[in-house]
């Protein structure tokens, strides 16, 4: 099973790709989609939903699985970063990939152990679990921890 890890964000959207064989994961491709503050939000959503409609297309993936967002004390930083994660939702369905959903403190506990771990500990498993992976950014690291996560409880849907 190839699987879209993604973790979505308006200025920064991390995405990392994995296969997972039986008891196996090993590391495809991983990186950020960039964009610039100063473009308007619109601008900046389209950029986001053309770079994932090409990787969808380029790494042609089974599953997408998204970070679920995490509620800010700042409305206006919530409804942004939901609107980048409306963008992660939309186009893998639209693809026809099964999209699956998992909240920040499942995927600290599935990758470290701890759903309060600080994502340094995060970053620290993934190139321990993905050894070929080298993350230079929390978001592309988080997006494998997404993916991994997906290939764990893929493989044991009642466990969540």
């Amino acid at each position: 099973m190839r699987i879209l890890g993604l973790d979505p964000g308006l200025h920064h959207t991390g995405w990392g790709v994995i296969i997972s064989k039986g008891n196996s994961v090993s590391y495809v491709a991983s990186g950020v989609i960039k964009t610039d503050p100063k473009l308007p939000n619109p601008t900046r959503l389209v950029l986001i939903a053309e770079a994932l409609e090409h990787l969808v297309a380029e790494h042609k993936p089974d599953h997408a699985a998204v970070e679920e967002v995490i509620v800010n004390t700042n409305a206006r930083t919530s409804l942004t970063l939901g609107q980048a994660r409306g963008v992660c939702l939309l186009i893998p369905a639209k693809s026809g990939l099964h999209v699956a959903e998992y909240a920040a403190r499942l995927v600290k506990k599935s990758i470290v152990g701890n759903g309060s771990a600080e994502k340094e500990q995060v970053a620290h498993m993934v190139k321990i679990l993905l050894p070929l992976s080298n993350c230079t950014r929390h978001d592309e690291s988080d997006a494998l921890a997404v993916a991994l996560t997906h290939a764990h409880h893929a493989k044991f849907p009642t466990a969540r």
